[in-house]
């Protein structure tokens, strides 16, 4: 546990917050609790970016009540989670999550058989053989949950008594410096926590923040753990990273630390093939930031072929160029990467089959002149479809006058050409005349 230290108070006229930025579901529910006898606190990245004159993107609370009494206090409740216990309370635009001040616990403590968190039974702590945090329900002080929280900038609390910011670390300090740290050794709190290291890279990018450089030599040495994380957690991190408007700058932070090649084996590799495949997924990540400034966020399938569809697209042509044909070539290519890609991060199988199509359709958009396009406009992967061409064509010039094609077909300023014109519906199809047959002769009277 990190030793406390003198917490510092910053009164309502000396920091930047007011309550017209925050969510009034988030505030209903501090004002409940407050005016329930308990404290509560808006907490993490939400008051980190009000700091910064940033919009969050969820609010979370803390509290000292306990999850059976957010369950009875709030009817909207959902208590989720197994590491450790939250509330999620639902509200028709948005969902608030609460938890309970947290502390540390000896690691000879192992919980009970039948735990239950409504108040009957304590909560314990529990870690395994080497040191990650398996289960975290032992509730505490705020200032023992504040020097729990991953990082100083994570650590400031809003307390809704008096609206002042409250910071039991260097948070305040380190927002200013523009400096990632964690709380206490970055070795223990990344063995505790391995998804950690990805989170410290995410803020990097994402805040154009540095990382303390001792904090970044031990991410380094250990970013080969991040595959003790649970791969269906590692799905949702990787989201984050990619999809939140920051993949361009992230990419480069985990290729350096060596986060990356532990995630994504199938990019790693020296020589000038896989040096120019990196620059190409470098610029379609950058892509991808682009769309997401332009009001159309990507999605997870997207996201995927951006990353690992030019080193797919080489494996598919390799695979047909031995006399595989190009369908077939493709599902193999992709089964062999989704297989080994779900060993570290748990793939959907709805977002690999959105990927081998959004890679089968790249054949269809790229003939000139193509075939039925109007057709092809409703098939559900032609919008990701689509959107990857772009993103190609930053790199390949060969894809930009289909692009330019494309474009002008949408905007209705090209008509394909060929022998097949596109139509919304297929024609009628034109009813056969039955022919009847001759009748048979009179036969005459004898």
């Amino acid at each position: 546990m990190v030793p406390p230290m003198p917490p510092r108070v910053v009164s309502r006229k000396e920091h930047r917050i007011s309550r017209r930025q925050i969510s009034p579901n988030a505030l209903r529910t501090l004002y409940r609790l407050r005016d329930n006898g308990f404290v509560a606190y808006l907490v993490g990245g939400c008051v980190r970016d009000l700091l910064l004159g940033r919009t969050p993107k969820d609010f979370d609370i803390a509290t000292d009540a306990v999850p059976g009494q957010l369950k009875r206090l709030f009817r909207n409740c959902r208590l989720v989670g197994r590491r450790f216990r939250l509330a999620h309370l639902h509200f028709q635009d948005e969902i608030i999550e609460v938890s309970t001040f947290r502390s540390a616990a000896p690691v000879e403590e192992v919980e009970p058989a039948g735990e239950t968190d409504d108040g009957h039974r304590p909560p314990r702590h529990l870690k395994d053989e080497d040191g990650m945090v398996l289960r975290d329900n032992v509730f505490g002080t705020p200032e023992e949950d504040a020097l729990r929280r991953d990082f100083t900038i994570n650590a400031l609390a809003y307390n809704i008594a008096d609206f002042s910011v409250i910071d039991h670390s260097t948070g305040l300090v380190d927002l200013e410096q523009r400096l990632i740290r964690p709380i206490g050794d970055p070795y223990v709190r990344f063995t505790e926590d391995p998804v950690r290291m990805l989170r410290a890279v995410r803020f990097a990018a994402s805040h154009g923040f540095v990382i303390e450089p001792a904090t970044w030599d031990v991410l380094c040495e250990l970013s080969p753990t991040i595959t003790r994380a649970s791969p269906a957690r590692l799905y949702e991190e990787v989201l984050k990273l990619f999809l939140l408007g920051s993949a361009g700058p992230v990419f480069p932070l985990l290729e350096e630390s060596g986060l990356g090649p532990a995630l994504f084996p199938g990019l790693g590799g020296g020589g000038d093939e896989n040096g120019r495949r990196r620059s190409v997924v470098q610029a379609n990540l950058a892509g991808l930031d682009r769309l997401g400034r332009n009001g159309t966020p990507p999605s997870a399938p997207l996201c995927f072929v951006a990353l690992f569809g030019p080193a797919l697209e080489e494996a598919t042509l390799a695979r047909h160029r031995d006399g595989v044909p190009r369908p077939q070539a493709l599902d193999a290519a992709c089964a062999v990467f989704l297989e080994a890609l779900c060993r570290t991060v748990s793939v959907p199988g709805r977002v690999g089959g959105q990927l081998r199509a959004i890679l089968a359709l790249q054949p269809l958009l790229q003939r000139q002149p193509p075939r039925r396009p109007a057709r092809m406009v409703h098939r559900p992967e032609f919008a990701d479809g689509l959107a990857y061409l772009r993103l190609a064509a930053e790199t390949s010039a060969e894809r930009r006058p289909v692009l330019a094609w494309w474009d002008a077909f949408l905007s209705g300023e090209a008509a394909p050409t060929g022998k097949e014109a596109p139509v919304a519906e297929p024609p009628a199809k034109r009813r056969r005349r039955r022919r009847r047959r001759p009748r048979p002769a009179a036969v005459p009277a004898s």
